[in-house]
């Protein structure tokens, strides 16, 4: 060993794998940053003085005397207001041309908020996508993802949501974006000429798989500056939250651990926790809201990644190709927000609740009378009106392409009820039937 302006430097490595390395060191700490041949590398395993490093790049081409220089800290984001309106890579340096950003500099992955500074969500966000605004209602400081299949256009719903929820931040991190995937995004909030108001952390297909890693706290550090220091509504959307995770699961294989549940690291559960745990209303108005993407191939709910993200999370929104429009809805049998019922009604219209439950309800009568179709039996009156509205209300409401306001959405269901129900069928009190319901 070596040391070089305080910089602790070691020149032989006692074991090497596809992404870790392993050197013998003192006085080393967890997460602290390093190069290993000039590649950026970061401490994941201490056992006595036998540490082991996970290698960002990868290890190809690093012999046994390869040189390592720890760094002495963690990796570390500057923060402040000119992070506003900026492209950065996994590591915080800019990737948008611009200057470096001038600011605080602060360590990357720190604990989640004590439950003692945090207050009870009750502030509506209201995302313009009808679907999520009418049955799954949003709150500040929730948690929440998209379960959605590969080849769904959850990109584009993510960006809506950027686009149209009313925040004073909004931070994408994007883990393992197509390059058209990150030009979509870079293009559509310059188009819509709210850049100014967004910050975006982007690893790409391009980049090391391992990076991934890094994302998600640079986004959420930046998020606690805005909403600790500036008192602001930061929205954090975050995708895809399953390729995080399969970088998780090539550290822990080639570090040799022992894999749980569909090759995932035994850790997940934790690892997860501690990104969606940043999520919090402060007492001074502050607020971090999370929204996710996970996607699940075929559909499947029972992998370990959806499996444990619904343990954190409040809730989850699940998108289906509904086969009778030809579009991408969001389902409201597998849909669920934990917390719609502290703004439904209290910070949206009084009927909310009430129109809800009736069109929930009513549109699962349609799902019933689905299978007897199927089934080859005789459909009702009552089933035909059923399957009729279940058409509509798929295409006008919960179409992820139907974007309008709340007061708009429950108009529009209204519509639907009284088009193909009586007053009866729909089941609604009768001051909100008298105060709502259409007179012919």
């Amino acid at each position: 060993m070596t040391s070089t302006a305080f910089q602790k430097v070691y020149t032989k490595l006692t074991q090497i794998t596809k992404a870790t390395c392993t050197v013998r060191a003192t006085g080393v700490g967890f997460d602290e940053l390093a190069t290993v041949s000039g590649r950026l590398a970061q401490v994941v395993k201490i056992i006595g003085d036998s540490v082991t490093l996970q290698i960002f790049s990868g290890t190809e081409g690093i012999g046994t005397d390869a040189e390592v220089i720890f760094f002495g800290r963690p990796p570390t984001l500057k923060v402040g207001d000119d992070l506003a309106g900026r492209f950065f890579n996994a590591y915080g340096d800019p990737i948008d041309g611009g200057p470096a950003v001038q600011g605080k500099e602060v360590e990357i992955g720190g604990p989640s908020v004590n439950p003692v500074r945090r207050e009870e969500p009750s502030e509506l966000i209201a995302t313009g996508i009808a679907g999520i605004d009418l049955n799954n209602t949003l709150v500040t400081g929730q948690k929440i993802p998209f379960f959605a299949d590969p080849d769904q256009p959850y990109n584009q719903v993510m960006a809506t949501v950027a686009l149209r929820t009313h925040a004073d931040k909004i931070i994408l991190g994007g883990t393992g974006l197509s390059n058209d995937d990150f030009l979509y995004y870079k293009h559509t909030f310059e188009n819509a000429g709210m850049i100014d108001k967004i910050i975006s952390f982007i690893n790409t297909t391009d980049d090391p798989p391992v990076e991934r890693l890094l994302v998600p706290d640079m986004a959420l550090t930046a998020a606690e500056y805005f909403a600790i220091e500036k008192n602001e509504k930061v929205l954090v959307l975050l995708t895809d939250l399953t390729l995080y995770c399969d970088a998780l699961s090539i550290v822990s294989n080639r570090m040799d651990q022992i894999p749980s549940k569909d090759s995932m690291p035994g850790s997940l559960y934790s690892d997860l926790a501690k990104i969606y745990e940043k999520a919090v209303q402060f007492p001074a108005g502050g607020s971090i809201t999370i929204v996710a993407v996970t996607t699940i191939s075929g559909g499947d709910i029972t992998h370990a990644i959806p499996d444990n993200t619904g343990y954190i999370t409040e809730g989850n929104l699940y998108l289906r190709r509904d086969t009778d429009i030809g579009k991408v809805v969001i389902d409201p049998a597998r849909s669920l927000s934990r917390l719609k019922t502290k703004v439904m009604g209290k910070k949206t219209r009084e009927d909310h609740p009430k129109v809800m439950e009736a069109s929930v309800r009513l549109n699962a009568d349609a799902t019933k009378a689905r299978t007897k179709m199927e089934n080859g039996f005789e459909l009702t009156d009552y089933d035909e009106r059923a399957l009729g509205f279940a058409k509509e209300y798929a295409n006008d409401i919960l179409a992820i392409d139907v974007n309008i306001g709340t007061d708009e959405m429950l108009d529009v269901t209204w519509g639907l009820l009284q088009k193909y129900f009586t007053v009866e069928e729909v089941a609604i009190q009768d001051d909100l039937i008298q105060k709502y319901w259409k007179k012919a």
